[in-house]
């Protein structure tokens, strides 16, 4: 299977700039340069991201050239959103997501080339962009591109009115600076992916490719990413690796295979017999536990990936002995929880917080041997639980039944 198979199979080419059989021949034929970029806006990359990276790194592997381009000018301003103007972040917090952004990028693609945008536009004036720049792109141009005319209903200042000509430059810059011919971004960056190629085109009479991916969105129909709320981070000390973990082993049955396709590096034959694994016996989620794996080796390594399914296995039996609280809280999030301030006996805990309706009920689930705390069977109605039982100092963990969890917190 050539790379541009590969990539239609997996269904990572959305909107192609010009004939797909002409981005077929480049992305099949000789060694090219080509970037994708991402704007400053935090100090580490979200899971929203990772398509990107992953995209990357096929084309690397294929043996392109991959150069990001972290927007230290662009950063300074933000591309239009659907429904409002991004807030404006310090040049020193640019900087100081830039410093953490590179990091990231050295380990998870290690042959990309990095460059910053402001290098370029620093000592750019005003006057210079509108004549070198400017001049080659009409006004009707640029309202008939989707997210501006989502945005003239709201009101669209003209800082991001403009992104579209930075974002447009910096391709033609890149074409002539690095030989860059492709751009790849995400579906939403079309509008300003055509510009580049057609700036490219009128300024220097040269030929660019570029093809977008569909944005990858979750069970609720977002896309992942920091405004949305729902942000996983690449960087660990952010979002642990078990994390990542325990929300992709609960990816929905329905779009599993898509998750497949885009985040793991598992070839077509692979993905197609696990697939067909859990088509056969759905309740073992063996597909959503080798995406979870998968991703989480990719991201942070063989061990964070074992130590995930460990983790994810002793929770699921209720034992605790071993985990950090940070990686039981995320486990069982969601579950009920209390304040737990006063040193009681084990019945009055279970009935004051809800584990049981009376006091009669909270004795027969500790004689029936129903109740255990932190992972340990209780059946001494009388034991006081004191705030010396909590994990780290910081939880007590209840488990009524099977799964039925409650924590405290101290």
């Amino acid at each position: 299977m050539t790379l541009f198979e590969d990539l239609k199979w997996r269904g990572l080419i959305k909107d192609v700039a010009g004939e797909e059989a002409d981005l077929q021949k480049v992305l099949d034929g000789a060694p090219f340069a080509f970037y994708w970029g991402t704007d400053p806006t935090a100090d580490s990359l979200h899971l929203g991201h990772y398509s990107s990276l992953c995209m990357a790194k096929r084309l690397a592997n294929a043996g392109h050239h991959p150069v990001l381009l972290c927007g230290g000018a662009t950063g300074r301003i933000g591309d239009p959103r659907p429904t409002a103007e991004r807030e404006i972040i310090s040049e020193e917090a640019v900087n100081a997501n830039i410093g953490g952004i590179r990091e990231q990028i050295k380990r998870l693609v290690p042959t990309a080339e990095l460059v910053d945008n402001y290098d370029w536009w620093k000592d750019r004036s005003f006057l210079d962009t509108l004549r070198d720049i400017g001049k080659y792109i009409s006004l009707n141009y640029m309202l008939d591109k989707d997210i501006i005319r989502r945005r003239l209903e709201t009101g669209i200042t003209f800082a991001e009115f403009s992104y579209m000509l930075l974002q447009g430059f910096d391709f033609v810059h890149l074409f002539q600076e690095k030989k860059c011919i492709m751009q790849v971004a995400g579906s939403d960056q079309w509008g300003n992916i055509t510009t580049g190629v057609d700036l490219i085109r009128k300024m220097l009479d040269g030929q660019a490719y570029a093809f977008t991916m569909p944005l990858i969105l979750d069970a609720t129909g977002k896309k992942f990413g920091k405004s949305e709320g729902n942000a996983l981070w690449l960087n660990k000390d952010k979002t642990s690796p078990y994390a990542i973990y325990q929300y992709l082993i609960n990816a929905d049955d329905n779009l599993v295979l898509d998750y497949l396709k885009v985040f793991t590096f598992l070839a077509k034959e692979q993905i197609e017999e696990v697939y067909a694994q859990q088509q056969a016996a759905p309740e073992t989620r063996i597909a959503q536990k080798t995406l979870a794996w998968e991703v989480v080796k990719d991201l942070h390594g063989k061990e964070e990936a074992d130590n995930a399914v460990m983790v994810s296995e002793k929770l699921f039996k209720g034992e605790f002995k071993g985990l950090s609280v940070n990686d039981i809280l995320m486990g069982l999030k969601g579950v009920p929880n209390f304040d737990f301030k006063e040193e009681l006996p084990l019945v009055d805990v279970l009935v004051n917080n809800g584990m049981a309706s009376s006091k009669r009920e909270a004795r027969e689930f500790i004689k029936n041997n129903a109740i255990s705390i932190n992972g340990e069977t209780v059946n001494d109605e009388t034991k006081i639980i004191t705030k010396d039982m909590a994990l780290e100092g910081k939880i007590i963990i209840f488990r009524r039944g099977k799964k039925k969890y409650y924590i405290g917190l101290i």
